[in-house]
C-alpha cells in the first residue's frame, strides 16, 4: 500500500481561552477547572450554561458550536463542532458525553481510514433533552425536544421527540 503521510505545520493550540474570545458568551456561564475550548470565536454560549471540569469544546476554524440557555454538561466531555453543533436550551449532557460531528469517508480503501476525506455533519440536541453518562452521538444525528439517552449509548440515527433511548447501537426503549 502506497499513501503520502500528511504535512502537520502546526498544532490546534494549548485550548486555552479568554471569554472575550468567544462569538457569543452569555451571563452567569460558569467554566470549571481544566475545560478547554478551541476556536472560541466560533463557540456562542447562553445564558446561566454550567460546563464540568475537563470537557473540551472543540471548536473548529468553520461552522458553529451554539449552546442554549440553562444547560448543564457533566464533567470529562468532548463536544466538536467541525460539521455544526446546535444544543438547544436547558440540555443535560451527562459526564463523559462524546459528540462528534465529522468522520472520515472510506473514498479510497487502498489508503489507511485517516487518510481519507472528511465528511461534516450538524448534530443537533433539541431543547430539554437529557444525554445520559458516557454516551455518543456520532455525526449529523438529531436528539429530539425532551428525548432522553441512556448512559453509555451510541447514537447512529435520529431519535424523535420525548423518546427514550438506550443500547449499542441505540434503539427506542419507551
Amino acid at each position: 500500500m502506497k499513501f503520502k503521510p500528511h504535512k502537520i505545520n502546526a498544532s490546534h493550540g494549548t485550548g486555552r481561552f479568554r471569554l472575550k474570545d468567544f462569538g457569543s458568551l452569555g451571563a452567569n456561564v460558569i467554566f470549571e477547572k481544566g475545560v478547554l475550548v478551541f476556536h472560541p470565536k466560533n463557540i456562542e454560549i447562553g445564558n446561566n450554561v454550567y460546563i464540568g471540569h475537563y470537557t473540551i469544546l472543540k471548536g473548529y476554524h468553520k461552522n458553529k458550536m451554539i449552546i442554549g440557555d440553562h444547560t448543564w454538561i457533566g464533567q470529562h466531555c468532548f463536544l466538536h463542532s467541525a460539521g455544526g453543533l446546535f444544543v438547544g436550551r436547558g440540555v443535560g449532557i451527562g459526564p463523559g458525553v462524546i459528540i462528534l460531528s465529522s468522520q472520515h469517508e472510506i473514498i479510497n480503501r487502498d489508503l489507511p481510514v485517516y487518510f481519507n476525506p472528511l465528511k461534516f455533519e450538524k448534530v443537533i440536541l433539541g431543547d430539554g433533552c437529557d444525554i445520559g453518562a458516557g454516551a455518543i452521538i456520532l455525526p449529523g444525528v438529531e436528539i429530539g425536544r425532551g428525548s432522553v439517552i441512556g448512559a453509555g449509548a451510541v447514537v447512529t440515527d435520529n431519535v424523535p421527540d420525548y423518546e427514550i433511548w438506550a443500547g449499542v447501537p441505540a434503539r427506542k426503549i419507551k
